[in-house]
């Protein structure tokens, strides 16, 4: 656990306490984890993916249906530890076979867009005289 400390002077350490990190929230992600597998037939597979400083996404494919869900979490090592962690959850890459599997939903395709989805017009490509 990392810990902050305050000084009074450069040579005086006065306060040590203790700094919340995502290692806290641990139980949270096992849980919905658990959850979605319990919803998918009881196993899925995760594929670890940082994602820079916001983390690693373990994206997750369910085994019924290959639906698709994701959680992020703070580093690989906690990535690991959440998969070693649970039940019926492997590790993989994104293969083949694991593409062709996932199954995603248009309301998943919506979400994704963002605004784009609602969108009835959409504005001219700028580079248009030059293609």
């Amino acid at each position: 656990m990392l810990t902050v400390m305050s000084e009074q002077s450069e040579s005086e350490i006065t306060d040590v306490s203790p700094v919340p990190t995502a290692d806290t929230d641990i139980k949270g992600v096992v849980g919905s984890i658990k959850g979605f597998i319990g919803r998918e037939g009881g196993s899925a597979k995760a594929v670890l993916q940082p994602i820079g400083a916001a983390g690693v996404r373990i994206t997750l494919v369910g085994a019924d249906g290959g639906i698709l869900g994701d959680r992020v979490v703070a580093d690989l090592s906690t990535a690991q530890a959440v998969v070693a962690e649970i039940d019926g959850l492997e590790t993989a890459e994104w293969d083949r076979d694991l593409t062709s599997a996932a199954n995603v939903s248009p309301s998943h395709y919506r979400k994704m867009a963002g605004w784009v989805a609602r969108q009835k017009r959409f504005p001219k490509a700028r580079n248009r005289a030059i293609l």
